[in-house]
């Protein structure tokens, strides 16, 4: 409820010119009886043509002004909704953007888009609906009953008799109502998540024919979405058939009180045609307010979903300076890390990389590799230890400051739906001339040549239409186009051919003398060559030192090697 208020506030001038709008037109139907009973009572017996068409005239006045309050109203509240959600969804993505690893990881990637687009939808429906029933139904309701006391005090008497039961039951299903429809968002989330994990997947599920499998996996998670919803509505259901009986039932005792008084020549039939009029306005009333509670429950739950987001504070947060004097560009000083509390997958992790280096790091997969990179660019922070770059930990640098300094191509980076132009940018502002250097840096610009549009050549949405080779290529081309501090390649050219790759390490070293390099590679010719090479395996250093060096000294360095090389000893 919080969140609806705050994102409401400042478009409350607007909302209560559009309740103005609506009281409006609202009051002008509640007129239209009364001026009936009036004049069938009244004004009908005096057998005046003329003041019959007056007062007729003066109902199709109201019709028309209720009407057209109405639809501007409406309008209005829809603008009122459409802005807020807006702000909303803007609040929300931003915040996302901002979770470190560890809390999009909590969260999950499903359950945050599912936040970020049922959630909102959610909002946005209860918003608006809000501000067309929510104002229209409790003046219909209030003004139905003021207008009655009018008529015939006795009878509004008899009708009130059953509001209490209608109240009581609208706040004990309303109140059951929402856990269920929190619950019914969680399992959209994991629909959301298969849907999402079957697309990403599809070739490898085609190609082990493995569709009917999914398929059902599929229908499984469907079925549990299914279940929550139809548990939820069919709690929320029960309203309006209770809301009918208990009304209906009111309607009964008014129509059979009524008959007693007309019959007793204290009520006119011109009342009791009013009366029943508004008991009608009451009832629907009433049902619209049962309405909202249901859609109201709906979006509570969502709203809270999306508050729990924009409430969570940053767990990276800038420490205080921590600086020594250090010759090293890249220092790690006995770093320890686990991804859960208690397991350390990183132990002991001590080396140092001078300016203009470049960092070697082979191992088995799972062994820490990737892992080393995340601490390096702070996606998490370390357990034990520091990382010092230039002398300052990391810890004490802006998350934006720190990423500045890097270039980064991941094995498994995405490329999204435009140019290779734009693509390679990514919203750096880079000039085109150095767009066209890192291409041919990357040994990208004789395939993009061979493209009709050049660099202006349009993706398919993670670059489907680009062969494995030209994407790793396209991704180099990312992170060297900003002439970065220090450049990461994680096991980025593993789709590259031999000749390709060395022509790659021939242009790091000379172009890029001054460029701090890390290299995770499979293979032992992608980093032979390098400053330094660590073998790690388990997430220990098992050997540091050069090429040559590591042949001496690291066994299953040694063993990598003469498997990848046919036993060939030469560097």
């Amino acid at each position: 409820m919080q969140l609806l208020l705050t994102y409401l506030k400042p478009l409350r001038n607007r909302m209560l010119l559009g309740f103005s709008v609506k009281f409006t037109g609202t009051i002008m139907d509640l007129f239209l009886p009364w001026i009936l009973a009036y004049m069938i009572d009244v004004i009908v017996p005096t057998e005046n043509i003329n003041r019959v068409l007056l007062w007729g005239g003066l109902m199709v006045l109201c019709s028309i002004i209720a009407v057209v309050a109405s639809i501007k109203a409406n309008r209005m509240a829809s603008s009122v909704a459409r802005d807020a959600v807006e702000d909303i969804r803007h609040d929300l993505y931003h915040k996302i953007s901002c979770l470190s690893a560890s809390q999009a990881d909590y969260y999950s990637t499903p359950s945050l888009i599912s936040r970020l687009t049922s959630d909102t939808y959610n909002i946005h429906r209860t918003i608006g609906l809000m501000q067309r029933i929510g104002v229209r139904a409790p003046i219909l309701l209030l003004g139905g009953i003021i207008m009655t006391l009018t008529l015939d005090p006795t009878l509004t008497l008899v009708m009130l008799g059953v509001l209490p039961f209608a109240t009581v039951t609208i706040y004990f299903i309303s109140r059951k109502g929402i856990p269920l429809f929190d619950k019914l968002q969680q399992e959209v989330d994991r629909l959301v998540r298969t849907v999402r994990e079957n697309i990403t997947g599809a070739r490898v599920i085609k190609a082990l024919s493995k569709s009917d499998y999914e398929k059902q996996r599929f229908e499984g998670v469907n079925q549990r979405v299914v279940r929550a919803e139809t548990k939820a509505n069919t709690t929320m259901a029960a309203t309006t058939p209770l809301m009918n009986l208990f009304l209906n039932s009111g309607l009964a005792l008014v129509i059979l009180a009524s008959a007693y008084r007309v019959n007793a020549g204290v009520t006119q039939p011109g009342v009791v045609i009013a009366f029943m009029t508004y008991f009608t306005i009451i009832l629907n009333s009433m049902l619209s307010i049962t309405r909202i509670f249901v859609l109201f429950s709906r979006g509570i739950a969502s709203a809270d979903r999306i508050q729990e987001i924009l409430v969570t504070e940053p767990d990276l947060k800038v420490k205080p300076i921590d600086k020594k004097r250090e010759s090293a560009h890249i220092h790690f000083d006995h770093v320890y890390f686990g991804y859960h509390s208690g397991k350390h997958i990183l132990k002991d992790i001590d080396f140092s990389i001078d300016r203009g280096n470049t960092l070697g790091i082979i191992g088995a997969t799972g062994a820490g590799k990737t892992t080393i990179i995340k601490l390096l660019l702070r996606l998490y922070d370390v357990d034990e230890g520091s990382i010092r770059i230039n002398g300052v930990n990391v810890n004490s640098m802006s998350l934006k400051e720190l990423h500045t300094q890097f270039g980064v191509a991941f094995q498994k980076d995405f490329l999204y739906a435009d140019t290779l132009k734009e693509n390679i940018d990514f919203g750096r502002h880079i000039t085109e001339d150095d767009i066209l250097k890192a291409t041919e840096h990357a040994q990208a610009k004789e395939f993009i040549d061979s493209l009709d549009e050049g660099i202006e050549h349009q993706l398919n949405a993670k670059g489907t239409n680009l062969s494995g080779g030209q994407k790793q290529r396209v991704l180099l081309s990312r992170a060297l186009a900003a002439d970065p501090e220090i450049l990461i390649l994680d096991d980025s050219s593993s789709a590259l051919d031999y000749k390709t790759d060395a022509q790659l390490r021939k242009v790091l070293t000379e172009e890029y003398a001054d460029t701090t390099t890390i290299m995770i590679a499979q293979r032992v010719s992608s980093i032979q060559h390098a400053d330094a090479i660590m073998m790690i395996d388990n997430g220990e250093m098992i050997g540091y030192g050069t090429h040559d060096e590591l042949l001496e000294t690291c066994e299953p360095y040694r063993e990598i090697y003469e498997n990848q090389s046919g036993g060939d000893q030469v560097a």
